[in-house]
């Protein structure tokens, strides 16, 4: 038990350092593509439409005000990735598809946690879309 409560007090001063560190918000709104995904028969052989948003907490480079690419996360190179992973070929679940997002996104050294939504406007005809949100943040 004190193991535990150890662990847990660790945990809490790593979310408090991260809490006093200057951050941002990087996103992707709505981002529409075409996607092999989905687990039933009709979905293995044609393409539907995703749409993808994105919420990524990073860090504050050093000079927030720099104005260069280079030190900041960069939005076209996010959906960039996620091309590719579509690109990857056919992926049967959204959750699989959100977790890869969310993995590519914390593998960016300025990545402290990312937001996913997948969304499926097609898959059910009643509603506007069905799909997943996750949270993932980087390990410290």
């Amino acid at each position: 038990m004190a193991e535990q409560t150890t662990d847990n007090l660790a945990q809490l001063r790593s979310y408090q350092d991260l809490a006093s560190q200057p951050q941002r918000i990087v996103f992707v709104r709505d981002l529409l593509l075409d996607a092999f995904i989905g687990a039933y028969e009709e979905e293995m052989c044609q393409s539907q439409p995703v749409i993808i948003n994105i919420e990524m907490q990073v860090e504050e480079p050093s000079n927030p005000v720099s104005d260069q690419l280079e030190d900041v996360v960069c939005y076209n190179r996010l959906v960039r990735g996620i091309e590719d992973i579509i690109s990857s070929g056919h992926i049967k679940l959204v959750e699989t598809l959100a977790e890869r997002i969310a993995a590519m996104c914390l593998a960016h050294p300025m990545g402290l946690s990312a937001r996913i939504r997948v969304d499926k406007p097609n898959a059910i005809a009643e509603a506007a879309g069905a799909g997943v949100e996750i949270i993932r943040y980087k390990k410290r």
